[in-house]
């Protein structure tokens, strides 16, 4: 650490927090390291071991002038908060993926990052790998030639503790959501169009959870080309990130080098590697030290929130394709990916329906921009409730139509929503996020129940579950 550097403070002193107080610890542009954990203990500890400061708890690091910038790398359930905290603190972020677990709760924290005008750089370390920036250039440059197929793989050497499955929002959301960013990063492109499936044949904890530990997913970009991106929490091999493009002139492959935990079934091929790698810290060790020095040179420089090497907003869009494809895992079917841009400011509106209220708050925009987000949420200590939506119009924005309205006729498009607590009510949706549709025919098809999320459905019925059936359950999420 420099004599007269930045003071940074690192909140969470874990795996990846540790990792990351050794690198910014050695950092010349860093002149002193606040640490703070929910044990004070492992911060203090962490801090010997790094020359940095301990400080007892998070409230003294967001003390006013105490640090000019914070490293969160925290328990993903608290990123929310911590953010918001900064952003009211005036302190540019680097956080850990996710921004939240859930739709709502990351708009919520974006929104406030937005108001305050401070800088988020949000942790896709592959954006900072070698061979994935490699691979970027060459496909922007043209040396691939039309992209046409793109080949995603992601796998653990062995499964995380059941206790952290609860925490990280599933296989999808938790690992592939990797790939959803690094494929726009890559391309350029939004994706469209999701279909999603997954196993869970591994231990048992998967199941109790409402996890799976493989899952497969194709993905239709904007231009036409074609993604399949697989994980799995089981691969015995060692750990394996690679991403394969292929184009009309050339084809290029990310993560394939003498580590890379595969062996060759031809005659005369590699065999397996001596040292395959273990798991992300060693694959990506590079990355994580490249985006660590990224943000230091961004608070340094004095960059603004529009300068960020990797912006909140690219969480959110990432997560949008992750829910996506979870709705398609749990339903057996293609889902719309609807486009989103989070704006300044928030309107809140509440309508009574059956003596209760629900809570609507939307980024305001213009009325002719992008789809508008749309959180619904109950009001503390009321009982659960169920709200459906009906097609949006001028005269009906979504936040008001969907609560006044109930069901939908068959000819109007769905409007896709995030499932809730099941513990609470299995019908009941204690998050939502609405988006305006356009009208589209309906597809004869039967419908199992009202779920989804900012997705643009063509099935008939959306607010009424088929006779004899039930809704598939979503699994609590902390």
């Amino acid at each position: 650490m420099g004599a007269a550097g930045l003071r940074i403070g690192l909140l969470g002193a874990g795996r990846i927090g540790s990792f990351h107080a050794a690198v910014l610890a050695g950092m010349d542009a860093v002149g002193e390291l606040v640490i703070a954990d929910v044990d004070p203990g492992r911060s203090a500890a962490l801090a010997r071991q790094t020359g940095a400061t301990a400080a007892p708890s998070t409230e003294e690091v967001f003390t006013a002038g105490r640090v000019d910038a914070v490293v969160i790398a925290s328990a993903t359930a608290a990123h929310a908060e911590l953010i918001t905290r900064a952003a009211r603190a005036g302190l540019p972020a680097f956080c850990e993926k996710p921004v939240a677990l859930d739709v709502p709760g990351t708009v919520r924290a974006l929104s406030e990052v937005e108001a305050a005008g401070t800088l988020l750089q949000i942790g896709f370390q592959r954006r900072f790998d070698a061979g994935f920036r490699a691979a970027r250039e060459a496909v922007r440059g043209g040396r691939l030639g039309r992209l046409h197929t793109i080949r995603c793989v992601t796998s653990d050497a062995a499964p995380p503790p059941p206790a952290f499955l609860p925490l990280s929002g599933g296989l999808i959301r938790d690992c592939m959501v990797h790939d959803f960013d690094a494929v726009r990063w890559l391309t350029g492109r939004e994706v469209t169009e999701v279909y999603a499936l997954g196993t869970d044949g591994g231990a048992a904890f998967f199941r109790e959870a409402g996890d799976v530990d493989t899952a497969a997913a194709l993905l239709t970009l904007d231009d036409g080309t074609l993604v399949t991106a697989t994980a799995t929490r089981y691969n015995g091999a060692g750990y394996d990130v690679r991403t394969e493009l292929s184009g009309e002139l050339d084809q290029w492959v990310v993560g394939l080098d003498a580590r890379t935990p595969a062996t060759s079934a031809e005659p005369g091929g590699p065999a397996a590697p001596l040292r395959p790698w273990p798991d992300f810290l060693a694959r990506f060790e590079g990355a994580y030290r490249a985006e660590l020095a990224a943000f230091v040179q961004a608070v340094a420089g004095g960059a603004g929130a529009g300068d960020s090497p990797c912006p909140g907003g690219e969480g959110l869009r990432a997560l949008l394709v992750a829910e996506a494809c979870e709705v398609s895992r749990r339903e057996h079917r293609p889902v719309r990916v609807v486009a989103a841009r989070l704006t300044a400011g928030t309107v809140t509106r509440s309508s009574p329906r059956n003596g209760r209220h629900i809570r609507a708050s939307l980024p305001s925009q213009k009325p002719d921009g992008p789809a508008r987000l749309v959180t619904l949420r109950r009001s503390p200590g009321q009982a659960p409730v169920t709200h459906r939506s009906r097609r949006s119009s001028p005269t009906h924005p979504p936040a008001v139509a969907a609560a006044r309205r109930r069901g939908a006729r068959d000819d109007r498009p769905s409007t896709l929503v995030l499932q809730g607590d099941r513990r609470a009510h299995r019908r009941t949706d204690r998050h939502r996020a609405l988006v305006p549709q356009t009208r589209a025919p309906a597809r004869p098809r039967p419908h199992r129940g009202r779920q989804t999320l900012l997705v643009r459905g063509h099935h008939p019925r959306v607010g009424r579950p088929t006779p004899g059936t039930q809704p598939p359950e979503y699994p609590p999420r902390g």
